[in-house]
């Protein structure tokens, strides 16, 4: 291996990569600027559909990205995934030299190569694609890697973009603008606007109380340096949520930036391959025993806000007991913090960090993004209950100073609002989204 690759990055590849028994296949040949990482699940045409937008690309930027595509299943996998996966294969194969890109992909399909049972899912697929194109990464620049789901669609100027923003960028990984793709009829049409618009409403909440974390989590949709990659430990191992926990650590780690000027375009499908997310939500509304998608009202995200005012407000007082300050802001969260052992963290936290931005710094790891979840669930369960989204976005939308809005106009302002540019790390909460 080159003298150049960093040693956060050597280190990482001998203990923790995930390489055997998998290996890439097709164009790995030189070491490239970036890796576009897409698992791929039986996708067949939604996958060729991906490719000929990535080939759509200009050549010189195509020319410095290597493409892997993951094809992948588990153990226990049915027979007719084990299909339509070893004919991806084989079409790949005869794609690669005809296909404009440098393709390269990984068979985890094959008999003794499939997943395993139990860790087997998205996250290892993203994983063993990640990992396995950090050796072919062109390390006297710093390289990238970007995450693609197969049914997602790209604009044909997506990889330039994508290098033009790490060119620049101090923040170490990205989040994408996004919009899904048109649905199949009107009442999935309904339905995926609903999630779209149900990760969007978070992020706003998220942003208003003036937390670190509120950006949406698109697996399809981000991208980071290599050496973020590494410095956050690799993708996740999980079968649905890797693109929020890894986002979560890079906010912790190299901060987080939003990227502007290129979207990706999800599939709008009913899917039940993961136990949440799209897929899932699609088929919670519209599938047998359907309930409407509810939505978390601003009521809780104020008590967040409440709660991250006084961290900041009693960082820099070395006396005060922020944990004892919590029944103050809510009873609920009193509780959650004691269930959760805030006051033994928040005793370390002081005697490790002598105040000001490095103890709130502290604050906001241990507070992170599934804390933050975790107590908005409790706090919904606890009196302030989820409640549909008439009932919800002008509450919201009047509390973070928006104008009134029905869905249809809320959803549009939302997705003007959010492709602007914005800083997400911890210890630098800025503007609202």
């Amino acid at each position: 291996m080159s003298e150049i690759v960093p040693e956060t990055v050597r280190r990482y590849l001998a203990r923790r990569a995930v390489r055997e028994p998998w290996r890439l296949s097709g164009d790995p040949a030189r070491a490239y600027h970036g890796a576009v990482v897409i698992p791929s699940l039986a996708e067949g045409p939604s996958l060729f559909r991906t490719l000929d937008c990535l080939a759509d690309n200009p050549a010189e930027q195509r020319a410095r990205y290597l493409i892997i595509v993951v094809v992948n299943h588990r153990q226990d996998a049915a027979p007719a995934l084990r299909r339509d996966n070893l004919r991806d294969l084989q079409e790949l194969s005869r794609l690669a030299s005809r296909s404009g890109l440098h393709l390269a992909w990984v068979d985890a399909a094959s008999a003794g190569l499939e997943l395993p049972s139990r860790q087997g899912g998205v996250g290892l697929a993203r994983r063993i694609g990640c990992d396995l194109a950090l050796e072919h990464l062109d390390w006297s620049g710093r390289p990238l890697l970007v995450s693609l789901d197969a049914d997602t669609l790209v604009e044909p100027n997506y990889l330039a973009v994508v290098t033009a923003h790490f060119a620049a960028a101090k923040a170490g990984a990205a989040v994408l603008p996004f919009r899904h793709q048109p649905a199949g009829g009107p009442a999935q049409q309904t339905a995926i606007d609903r999630y779209e618009l149900f990760i969007r409403c978070h992020a706003l909440g998220l942003a208003r109380a003036g937390s670190p974390y509120a950006y949406t989590a698109v697996g399809s949709a981000m991208a980071a340096r290599a050496v973020t990659y590494v410095r956050c430990g690799g993708m996740p191992r999980r079968q649905a949520g890797e693109d929020f926990y890894f986002l979560q650590q890079a906010v912790k780690t190299d901060g987080i930036a939003r990227l502007c000027g290129t979207r990706v375009h999800p599939s709008a499908r009913l899917s039940g391959r993961t136990p949440f997310g799209t897929g899932q939500s699609m088929v919670t509304q519209l599938g047998k025993g359907s309930r409407p998608l509810l939505f978390y009202p601003a009521a809780a995200y104020r008590i967040i806000e409440h709660w991250l005012q006084t961290a900041r407000q009693l960082a820099d007082e070395p006396e005060t007991d922020l944990s004892a300050r919590a029944a103050e802001v809510s009873p609920i969260l009193d509780a959650f913090l004691e269930e959760a052992r805030f006051p033994e963290a928040w005793q370390r936290i002081r005697r490790t960090h002598a105040g000001g931005l490095a103890r709130l710094q502290a604050f906001h790891v241990w507070f992170d993004g599934l804390q933050t979840l975790r107590l908005l669930h409790r706090l919904c369960a606890r009196g302030l209950s989820r409640r549909p989204l008439e009932e919800v976005l002008p509450e919201l939308f009047q509390w973070c100073g928006l104008p009134a809005a029905d869905p249809g106009a809320g959803f549009a302002l939302l997705r003007s609002r959010q492709e602007q540019p914005k800083l997400f790390s911890v210890g630098s909460v800025d503007e609202m989204c």
